[in-house]
């Protein structure tokens, strides 16, 4: 597991605090957060709320992991939107997460997804653009005509 923090600014110039928790086994974002004033006990509270069974594990090494997932959010979805408040940053990471699990492609788990998809062969149909994110992103199935 790594754990990070990443600043968003919004339109009105305040700066909300992402809090990300990133498994490495399947690139599987386990937990995030946001606040205005992060602190060490809401940091602490994040951290019960993600590892309710068990105590965190501390891996300093590990937070190359991390940054490189706060790059892809930034150049994959925050930095093409204006950020209103904390709710649609929320929603929009929210948005963006389930993309990112269900549809984004990683090199490290051989071009599959964090949650794990069946092949889907050609005679199953066209393939169909599904918009997600808002059209940000967009996810391509095959449907049988």
């Amino acid at each position: 597991m790594s754990i990070d923090f990443f600043t968003v600014p919004t339109v009105t110039f305040n700066v909300l605090f992402v809090f990300v928790i990133l498994a490495h086994d399947r690139r599987r974002i386990v937990h995030f957060n946001v606040t205005n004033s992060p602190g060490a006990k809401w940091t602490a509270q994040q951290i019960v709320e993600a590892f309710p069974w068990d105590s965190a594990p501390r891996s300093p090494w590990q937070s190359p992991y991390v940054e490189r997932l706060i790059g892809t959010l930034r150049r994959d979805c925050v930095d093409h939107v204006v950020i209103f408040n904390e709710k649609h940053l929320r929603r929009l990471l929210r948005d963006y997460l389930s993309y990112y699990h269900d549809c984004r492609t990683h090199l490290s788990l051989g071009k599959d997804a964090p949650v794990p998809r069946p092949v889907e062969p050609p005679d199953h149909g066209n393939v169909v653009e599904i918009p997600m994110v808002g059209g940000l992103h967009h996810r391509y199935r095959r449907l049988a005509a």
